[in-house]
């Protein structure tokens, strides 16, 4: 297992095939929906892929949003979800948060995974709510 910062629009389209494949064709989520201006190399956020047997497999991103590091588009492909890539994910784009000098972080967590979030310290901080069509809650942590 292993992860990078996306800096080329190469891995930048190779994440995106990961979101329209988990999100869009699994989930069902709109492509209009799933992909937004923060979707460039230049915008204010990091986007990372993680690698499984050197497989880019999973994909998230961390958008810095009023003091706060907001975890956003975090995904694996189906057949990898049972290698803790996605505790990966959450990790490296942690880091990335408090490199930017933040010391909270943020997410729109969908509730099926809430329990994997709590688990890695996160919190839920509101009701559940709709988003695409999919029921999710705010989780926060603060490092």
């Amino acid at each position: 297992m292993e992860s990078k910062r996306i800096l080329t629009e190469e891995d930048l389209s190779i994440a995106f095939d990961i979101r329209k494949e988990v999100f869009v064709k699994e989930q069902g989520v709109p492509l209009s929906e799933e992909f937004d201006e923060f979707d460039t190399l230049d915008a204010p956020c990091k986007h990372i892929l993680v690698y499984y047997n050197e497989q880019p497999v999973g994909t998230g991103r961390v958008r810095f949003v009023d003091s706060y590091g907001k975890l956003e588009r975090i995904c694996i492909l189906e057949p990898y979800r049972k290698y803790g890539l996605g505790k990966v994910i959450v990790k490296v784009l942690e880091e990335i948060a408090k490199e930017n000098g933040v010391d909270k972080v943020k997410l729109h967590g969908q509730t099926h995974a809430e329990g994997f979030y709590h688990k890695l310290g996160y919190e839920t901080a509101s009701d559940v709510f709709m988003e695409d069509g999919i029921p999710h809650v705010l989780m926060t942590k603060k490092f």
